[in-house]
């Protein structure tokens, strides 16, 4: 079986993904743009600390940024997990390839009783 390279933006995601607060943010908000402070409101870490995990989810493409004034807004990227996806699809499909496999050996070994 071929071994999948991940690309480094795969890579990136992942290694943004590993930290439990990052993963808070994103679900924090996934669904509407907030700014950084309301983001750091829900955290007891620094604002510093904070602004550290938005830089590197929005570097892994997971986020996008834009400015409003003094403020910036931060806004879940979909696509961003796009090549996380279809990674994790290989497992899937994989697994059910198997499944559809053992399930045909089953059937046809069924047959000759």
């Amino acid at each position: 079986m071929p071994v999948t390279k991940t690309s480094g933006q795969t890579r990136s995601v992942l290694r943004a993904l590993a930290e439990p607060r990052r993963v808070a943010i994103l679900s924090l908000i996934r669904r509407r743009e907030l700014r950084a402070g309301q983001i750091a409101e829900n955290f007891k870490t620094t604002r510093s600390a904070i602004s550290q995990h938005l830089r590197v989810l929005t570097k892994a493409g997971l986020l996008s940024e834009r400015r409003r004034g003094t403020s910036r807004l931060y806004r879940l990227r979909a696509e961003g997990f796009s090549q996380l996806r279809a990674l994790l699809d290989t497992f899937w499909e994989d697994g059910l390839a198997r499944l559809k496999s053992e399930a045909e050996k089953h059937v046809k070994g069924g047959a000759h009783r």
